[in-house]
């Protein structure tokens, strides 16, 4: 029944007595405090008492399971005694209220700053976001698998050892049991570890570094034991739980819950549209291949390419036409009526040389090395410049008479015009 004091932005308040604070939430939504978190400091130089303080009917008008977890853990919540707290508040949040009793007369100092920019909150969000698209191909990473067990032993002891003595639990139900209650007790643990990181590290720094390392050696023997994932229902069923807790990072890593909901919406729709995107798309690539107009590429050959090329193939050539003529399709007798020498071409459809010796040796002497027709071919490629160059000069002549006659000037020209 006693009145709180309200809360504002940039406030100093300088008190010595118990009193209460209540920060009351702005629901006019602005995106540029997606990531803006409000910052509360509470220091004084002797010892008080904080307590959160939270409305009895809150945990029934919880609209998420989040919401009611966060309820419960503050129900559950005790007083803190200390000299420096702080606590962030999202700006779309619910309203927060505090309760400060110091133990002498010694004055507290409560501040409030706005932080525009919360890194830890753009983090959250990046992570759950990569963590959504990639989760299937990191729950097939043996690292990954690796690095999962060890931060699952070391924030959520009680399921990584309930997860280990799966085997020996006989039934599924007691099992399922014991799950939901180390789950519960684990978000505790965390909530509470997140609420006392800063006096823990600057306290107990050496039994936090020994506790982690303890149990991530531990976790990490364990996992290297068991081994990574092999059964595709195992790498399902972590893909699974990846894509959930990316969920969770990106509803944490927000201010505004109707911003992650879509966020988590479209999410969904894009891994759902992937399939039906790269069908089409390989679709597409098909039919731009089968009507995409082929062009032709030429190749050039070299003399000794060319040489080889003709000689096969000539071979080949004279192959096809042996077997055509000694097909029953062929008409030999009316072949043979118009044929000069038909015993030479009957030699040649039984395998005989297509030309006879005194043909090549006339071939090789009128168009080899020394022939008449090669001293023809040289002598006129060597006679057709000198032949040239006076009908050059002749035809530079009647240019440059050309260009006299056009450059001469008509005297009258201008009198006429």
């Amino acid at each position: 029944g006693k009145n709180c004091s309200l809360l504002q932005e940039m406030d100093v308040i300088q008190k010595q007595d118990e009193n209460c604070y209540c920060y009351v939430q702005n629901r006019t939504i602005h995106l540029q405090y997606l990531w803006s978190t409000l910052q509360i400091k509470v220091n004084s130089r002797e010892k008080f008492w904080f307590e959160p303080i939270s409305e009895k009917n809150n945990c029934r008008n919880s609209e998420t399971v989040f919401e009611f977890a966060a309820c419960a853990v503050q129900i559950l919540w005790k007083p803190e005694t200390c000299t420096e707290t702080f606590l962030s508040i999202k700006q779309y949040g619910e309203d927060v209220c505090f309760k400060i009793q110091p133990f002498k007369t010694e004055p507290y100092t409560v501040r409030v700053k706005r932080e525009m920019l919360d890194g830890k909150l753009l983090f959250l969000f990046v992570a759950g976001i990569f963590l959504f698209h990639f989760a299937n191909s990191l729950s097939r990473s043996a690292k990954f698998f690796y690095l999962s067990g060890i931060i699952l032993g070391a924030l959520a002891l009680l399921v990584f050892v309930l997860l280990t003595l799966k085997r020996f639990i006989p039934r599924h139900s007691t099992f399922w049991i014991l799950m939901s209650g180390s789950c519960m007790a684990s978000l505790y643990f965390i909530y509470c570890f997140k609420e006392n990181m800063q006096w823990l590290w600057s306290e107990h720094r050496n039994y936090l570094l020994g506790y982690f390392l303890a149990v991530g050696i531990t976790s990490f023997a364990i996992c290297y034991q068991h081994g990574p994932l092999t059964t595709e229902l195992s790498i399902t069923f972590f893909t699974w739980m990846l894509q959930l807790t990316a969920f969770v990072l990106i509803y944490c890593g927000v201010t505004i819950p109707q911003v992650a909901y879509a966020v988590i919406a479209v999410s969904l729709c894009s891994k759902g549209l992937c399939y039906p995107l790269g069908a089409a798309c390989h679709i597409a690539r098909k039919m731009k291949h089968h009507f995409k107009s082929k062009k032709l590429v030429f190749k050039y050959l070299s003399e000794e390419e060319y040489r080889e090329q003709g000689e096969s193939e000539t071979i080949r050539a004279l192959e096809e036409l042996r077997s055509f003529c000694r097909s029953p399709d062929f008409p030999s007798w009316i072949a043979v009526s118009k044929l000069q020498a038909p015993h030479r071409f009957a030699a040649f459809v039984l395998g005989s040389p297509h030309i006879s010796p005194a043909e090549a040796q006339a071939h090789d002497e009128q168009y080899g090395i020394g022939s008449s027709f090669l001293e023809e071919q040289l002598f006129e490629t060597g006679a057709q410049p000198e032949q040239d160059e006076p009908a050059n000069s002749v035809h530079e002549d009647e240019e440059n008479e050309n260009e006299m006659h056009t450059q001469t000037p008509f005297p009258y020209a201008t009198e006429l015009l």
